[in-house]
């Protein structure tokens, strides 16, 4: 798309001045580039009906041989692979293109006024309307085969909880796409906020990020580090990164870019370390669906397992070597996904892309956006590396479409979530000693249990491994009461807890619509409570657990005055 503004340079001339790309209430462009007049739209002033690509009819049919695949080879074999066997084949594939074509010629779109319509005539005519201020972010992804042909799937996320209150569009042209979303998301003016020329961000910088340590503040002289190795990977400008306007947006500039070096990170993450046994696992479900038509019973299954049993060596040597191949295939996925993972602002939305076979963008309006949340793991935190996630309002899917960083070093993520979102800096209070004890003891307590049960049952072997893990608690526990903290600066506020998935959330004071005060039987005996934040956002509420009695009702006070102050008694004299 081309920079939207007057159609023509040139001398000055007579008439209203257009407002430029840098002013609220700019056009956005239609296919072309060309301006759009306000209460019109790229496709005509009264929202025509359009097509999706007719290049769509190429892809059609090639996503329904799988499908396909047993039916046919149901025919052919059951035909014995005679002519006529293949001729009803081939009048199947037949078929399927026709119901293609219908299915594309029956589907159409436009954006009418304020909402955006999706109607299906086949049968029956269905129509499907979305009010554009329901739209909560927009997600455009081009598979391979999308790819190319050039088109790619746009599909809208109206926070409604289910795709089926979503709209979706496939396939658009990338062009077409790029100025439908332009369209969708210029529903209202917008501030820019405006750089110099020469703030282009190099990869692994965020732009305008305070140079400051984490929110977490653990260890300065490893996040120091840390920082320091940024600055080495991130010494390549970042291509296209000139900031003000870029690809024909009226406000774009980017906020991060993740350098390739930085893909090493990926086998630290729990779920990518497990993708050889997931696929595994797929590999044996698909053997279960298809095992009738490939003539594997019951017998067959016992005779292949009683071959395993023999040969235990092979079986100890393919364990082995799934384990030494969870980093690299685990590294390898996470590439795929996570490839040249950029972060941007762009006319009041922030738009993450990624990936490496399907190329993902990703658009969250800014102003539903209520925090962000760094996540890791313990081989993440011992590497001080995490990973980012956006607190939206009513956004579907958040643990993809809310992503703002896969696993990068955490200082960079804390410039990024400060400069996308808004700073965090004061430390965060600890917890009191009680909800140290109370962390040992569910950590240790169980397996003391399952192990003292063992030794009475005479189950030597399990009961030596119930007291391993045991041992193991303690460290885990202790980990565990040192995740705990919350604060809160005036704007903010931030709690945290966890030692295996550990999270801490930053969460804006307006996003605070309510607050919980949970006290068990055990929590009341060691003078502790649960203090939840509940957010209309995210996960729906935030908690800051074990913390003490006054402590945790004078942080809700702190954050809500006129809310927790008429239920405190007055202070004694």
């Amino acid at each position: 798309m081309t920079e939207p503004g007057p159609a023509h340079q040139g001398p000055a001339h007579q008439g209203p001045a257009q407002p430029g790309p840098g002013q609220p209430g700019s056009w956005p462009s239609g296919p072309g580039g060309l301006p759009v007049r306000p209460g019109g739209t790229p496709y005509g002033e009264a929202g025509a009906a359009r097509r999706l690509s007719p290049r769509v009819l190429l892809i059609d049919p090639i996503r329904m041989l799988p499908t396909l695949l047993l039916p046919l080879a149901g025919v052919l074999v059951a035909g014995g692979f005679s002519p006529a066997s293949f001729g009803w084949a081939a009048l199947g594939v037949g078929g399927s293109v026709v119901y293609a074509v219908v299915r594309w010629s029956t589907f159409t779109y436009r954006v009418s006024g304020d909402r955006l319509e999706l109607t299906r005539a086949l049968i029956s005519r269905s129509v499907r309307t979305i009010p554009l201020e329901r739209v909560r972010g927009i997600d455009i992804t081009t598979p391979p085969l999308h790819r190319l042909l050039r088109l790619a799937v746009l599909k809208l996320d109206t926070g409604a909880g289910g795709g089926e209150q979503e709209g979706e569009l496939d396939a658009l042209t990338v062009e077409d796409a790029e100025s439908l979303r332009a369209v969708l998301l210029a529903r209202r003016p917008v501030t820019p906020r405006h750089r110099t020329e020469d703030s282009a961000a190099p990869e692994g910088t965020a732009l305008g990020a305070p140079a400051r340590d984490g929110v977490a503040l653990d260890g300065a002289a490893g996040d120091s580090a840390v920082r320091d190795g940024a600055a080495r990977d991130g010494a390549v400008p970042a291509r296209g990164a000139a900031t003000g306007r870029t690809s024909g947006h009226h406000d774009e500039r980017i906020i991060g870019r993740v350098p390739r070096s930085w893909l090493r990170y990926g086998p630290l993450s729990g779920a990518y370390l497990l993708t050889p046994f997931a696929l595994i696992a797929g590999a044996v479900g698909l053997a279960f669906q298809v095992g009738g038509e490939l003539r594997v019973d019951a017998r067959t299954a016992r005779v292949a397992f009683t071959w395993v049993e023999g040969h235990p060596a092979l079986l100890v040597a393919g364990v082995v070597l799934l384990i030494l191949a969870m980093p690299v295939v685990g590294g390898i996925m996470y590439a795929v996904f996570n490839w040249d993972f950029t972060l941007r602002t762009r006319d009041g939305y922030l738009v993450a892309e990624r990936g490496l076979v399907t190329r993902r963008t990703v658009s969250l309006e800014r102003r539903r956006i209520r925090g962000y949340e760094l996540v890791d793991g313990l081989i993440e935190r011992r590497f001080k590396v995490v990973r980012l996630w956006a607190v939206v309002t009513g956004l579907g899917d958040s643990e993809t479409r809310g992503q703002l960083l896969p696993v990068t070093p955490r200082t960079y993520a804390v410039d990024v979530a400060s400069d996308a979102i808004g700073p965090f800096a004061i430390p965060l209070r600890p917890h009191p000693s009680q909800a140290r004890r109370r962390r040992l003891f569910r950590a240790v307590t169980p397996w003391l249990v399952v192990a003292a049960a063992m030794f009475l049952l005479g189950w030597e072997v399990a009961a030596s491994a119930a007291l391993v893990l045991a041992l193991l608690g303690i460290p885990l526990g202790l980990d565990r009461y040192r995740s705990l903290g919350h604060a809160y600066d005036g704007t903010r506020l931030s709690v945290r807890n966890g030692s295996l998935r550990r999270g801490q959330a930053v969460v804006e004071r307006r996003a605070v619509v309510g607050w919980t005060l949970r006290q068990t039987v055990f929590q009341r005996m060691s003078g502790v409570l649960t203090v939840v934040a509940g957010v209309g956002a995210g996960t729906g509420g935030y908690s800051a657990i074990d913390t003490g009695e006054t402590q945790g009702v004078e942080f809700a006070a702190e954050v809500t005055p006129d809310w927790i102050g008429p239920f405190l008694a007055p202070p004694t004299r």
